[in-house]
């Protein structure tokens, strides 16, 4: 009997129609576009600015739509899990909301915190579940409503952060494709340079901490930056080497949408010329879970059955990690 893989059979994503652009963010704070685009790489982000609407809402249209594209009914669905910073509420979790909104009747959901390396401890938590025979359809999600958090007084993040949702369909495979390794990794003591300081159980919220502005996002960039650059390419360059991967061999990097910096440095440890590196970082910003599965959602006709391809992330926790995976079909051109 062949060994089960995990393979992504179809990608979806959904952005608000709202555009934030630089040079609206220039009378909102001290800031200016050459300093957002030298530094970020970023131009403009989109914003779910709809009354009534929230982070389930986008992943709900990101899922209905990879439903569609699958011919997939949604009672065949047996698993969603739901990688967000930006739950809809502390209960109930996001996923069960999606599951309800899109009417996956026969599924059980769930909602996995890991911040900008979400979708990865996701997609990773899935495979397994394919792997061991356990389930046959499984949607993994990636999707934050960071305007929800972002404190847009704050030029050091106010700048980077947008709205966006990625889903994918993960289907067993016998023939080699799919999820082939997973490297992830941890440092909590990291929560020092970003994090979120109230609204948990460490600090409930109370009108003090509103008042003080502590339920936005803080972010102490330059510890930040130098982590990330160190992390995303160490764990890049290794799940190469551990699976005896030359640059060659690389289809794509499929990096975390953070800062063009960031990318070129984790692209350059790898060997990679900018051809083979997926960028949508100047029409989104870092949508946080959501940027890895909107980015295979954007270059998917430019994917091919069996490509290798590299998906790396890094991000608040400290969280970070590496999935190698073999792309499971020829999209449609």
């Amino acid at each position: 009997m062949k060994k089960n893989t995990a393979a992504i059979t179809g990608v979806q994503g959904y952005v608000p129609d709202y555009i934030l652009t630089n040079q609206e963010l220039e009378t909102m704070v001290d800031t200016n576009d050459e300093w957002i685009t030298s530094r970020t790489g970023i131009k403009e982000r989109r914003i779910l600015k709809a009354e009534g609407k929230a982070t389930s809402d986008m992943a709900a249209e990101a899922v209905r739509g990879l439903l569609e594209k699958t011919n997939t009914n949604a009672d065949e669905i047996d698993l969603i899990i739901c990688a967000t910073s930006t739950p809809d509420m502390m209960v109930a979790s996001t996923a069960c909301i999606v599951g309800d909104k899109v009417g996956a009747k026969n599924a059980f959901g769930y909602d996995l915190m890991a911040a900008c390396s979400g979708f990865l401890y996701a997609l990773s938590t899935g495979s397994k579940f394919i792997e061991t025979g356990t389930y046959k359809k499984i949607i993994i999600i990636g999707v934050d409503m960071m305007s929800s958090i972002i404190d847009y007084t704050d030029r050091s993040t106010c700048i980077i952060f947008g709205d966006g949702a990625g889903a994918v369909m993960l289907e067993p495979d016998t023939e080699g494709y799919g999820v082939q390794d997973a490297i992830l990794k941890s440092d909590g003591s990291g929560r020092e340079y970003l994090h979120i300081k109230a609204g948990g159980s460490l600090s409930p919220s109370t009108h003090k901490t509103v008042d003080a502005r502590e339920h936005y996002v803080f972010q102490d960039g330059q510890p930040v930056f130098k982590a990330a650059v160190k992390n995303m390419a160490d764990v890049s360059a290794e799940i190469m080497e551990r699976n005896c991967l030359t640059s060659d061999d690389v289809s794509w990097l499929v990096p975390h949408q953070a800062n063009k910096r960031i990318i070129n440095a984790t692209a350059k440890r790898m060997g990679l010329g900018e051809e083979r590196v997926m960028l949508n970082i100047q029409k989104y910003g870092n949508t946080t879970a959501g940027t890895i599965p909107l980015c295979l959602w954007d270059y998917e006709n430019q994917l091919n059955k069996g490509d290798n391809i590299i998906l790396a992330a890094f991000g608040g926790g400290f969280t970070w990690g590496s999935i190698y995976l073999k792309w499971a079909y020829n999209s449609k051109k």
